[in-house]
Formats: structure tokens, sequence, C-alpha cells
């Protein structure tokens, strides 16, 4: 049984259609990212998933069952990118309030520490910085005990070291043998946590593989440099397959990094900051959802 799946699921709005025949399964145990521009149908896949949403055609399944059903909610944590909690109440208040919810919770005091709010316990919801509520309301979606949790986009706004800290927290809960489903913009953020990443781009599925794999789609290596002079004319004929050129920095991938430069030397291109490296998943990611 899987832990959540869609299957043919299409989503209109009017004549825009988000999700066009949409099937995914995800099992539990596992870790997944969804990665996406802007628009593609991550959210929405998430909210219908979550039957905050119904699809226009297609189904919807939590545990084999509907969204909707108690018993597929009891087994559910949600961290969305839009929430909201009374700011009057502490935040070991409104902890024990959500664990009221759930038939197993967590205890409150573990739910705290797995998000990092040990100090502010005691603290009003409105006297914590934005980073200390993303904190919370990671502490509301796991403090049920739930077998799956769904992020959506979940550390918007943190500064990078409170971004690293959260990125763990959230490997330590799936190590406790969950199912986590996670949507970000931050790719690295992806390749840390998931086992697999589905890419979702203009309502469609266009990739559903391990980081690795799907790194593998896009040339082997990346070379980065300075060139002030240099115009995309001066790589014809140049074995890369992808190249972006910005304020005198250029970015080339490619498979034959040596040749690559090799035959910018000859050409008489100005180099400087030379820099090679294995492409990564954000690399990977451009190449698939470029246009």
């Amino acid at each position: 049984m899987p832990a959540a799946e869609l299957v043919e699921v299409t989503k209109r709005y009017g004549a825009v259609e988000a999700l066009k025949g949409v099937s995914l399964r995800i099992e539990l145990g596992e870790v997944v990212a969804m990665l996406g521009p802007n628009g593609a149908g991550k959210t929405t896949s998430i909210s219908i998933l979550l039957g905050l949403r119904k699809p226009s055609s297609g189904k919807a399944m939590l545990f084999g069952i509907d969204p909707n059903s108690l018993d597929a909610r009891s087994r559910v944590g949600v961290m969305l990118q839009e929430s909201g909690v009374p700011q009057m109440l502490r935040v070991s208040e409104i902890v024990d309030l959500f664990r009221s919810y759930y038939p197993k919770p967590l205890p409150r005091e573990k739910a705290i520490v797995m998000a990092g709010l040990e100090e502010k316990a005691n603290a009003l919801v409105k006297e914590l910085s934005g980073g200390q509520r993303q904190r919370l309301y990671f502490a509301l979606a796991v403090c049920g005990n739930p077998d799956v949790l769904f992020l959506d986009e979940p550390t918007v706004g943190m500064d990078v070291e409170g971004r690293r800290s959260f990125i763990e927290r959230i490997a330590e809960f799936a190590q406790m043998g969950k199912t986590v489903v996670l949507t970000t913009h931050y790719l690295e953020e992806a390749d840390q946590l998931a086992r697999r990443v589905i890419v979702i781009d203009r309502g469609v599925v266009i990739a559903d593989a391990p980081p690795a794999e799907i790194k593998s789609k896009v040339a082997g290596k990346k070379v980065r440099f300075v060139a002030p002079d240099l115009h995309e004319k001066n790589l014809e004929g140049l074995p890369v397959t992808a190249v972006m050129i910005k304020d005198g920095r250029v970015q080339l991938l490619t498979n034959q990094p040596e040749s690559v430069l090799r035959d910018l030397f000859q050409r008489g291109v100005e180099i400087s900051d030379l820099e090679v490296s294995g492409a990564d998943l954000e690399d990977a990611f451009i190449a698939l959802t470029s246009h």
C-alpha cells in the first residue's frame, strides 16, 4: 500500500490546466523531493494529495483511501507555505493544542526539541522571529507523530545557518522510518535529503528518479570562469551542452572540459577565476526545464 498516490490527475482553473494527467506513487518510508518552476504544478499536486483541492479528473489517495477521511488525516503532518496560528498562545500551548488532534502524538517536549525551540517553549508566538516561526510550524507538523510528512517550501525566509540546521532536523525525522514529501526551490536541500526526485513542469511529470540518475542526464562537468570579452560566437564548435554568460561570468556544461579549455586558449580568450566541478542537481533541473 503506497503512502500517497495520484492516478491520472488533471486540475483545471478555468482555461488553465495546472495538472495534465499526473500519476505518481510514493511508498512508505520514502523521502521524495518534488521540484519544478513556479506554476509547474508542485503545490497543486500536494494540495490534491492532502484533499485541500479536488482534482478535475483522476484520483488521489493517502494510504489507499480518500485523503479527507479521518483515518488518512490522522496519519499525516503538513507544513504549508502559508500557515497561521494564534499569536497570543505560547509555543508549548500551541504544540499541545495540535497534539490533541492526533490519536498517538509525540510528547510535547520531543516535538519542541525536534524543531529546535527548547529555549522558546514559553515564548508567545508573536515574539518569534520569522525563522523561529518556521520551526514552530515544523513542530506542529510532526507533533502528531505522522507516518507521512508534507513540507511545502519549509525553509523560505531562513538564513543559511538556520536552513542547514533545519534540514538536519528533517533528516532526523526521516531516519525514524517516516515518509517525507518535500517541495523546495533550494535544490541543494533536495540533493541532501531526497532519495528520489520528481520533476514537474507545465503540469506534467518530466523526470522521476534518484538524484544521481537525474544529474547524469546533463553533461558531467561544469566549467566556470571570468572572461569579460567572451561572446557566444567564441564558443562555436565547442563540445558544450549549455552556456550561461552574464556580466562577464561564464558557465559551461560539457563532458570534455580539457578540450573546451584548450580550444578557448587557442582562440585567444582571456580567462580568470577558473573552476571545474561536477554538474549538480540544479544544473540538471535547469537543463530539464529550460524551454
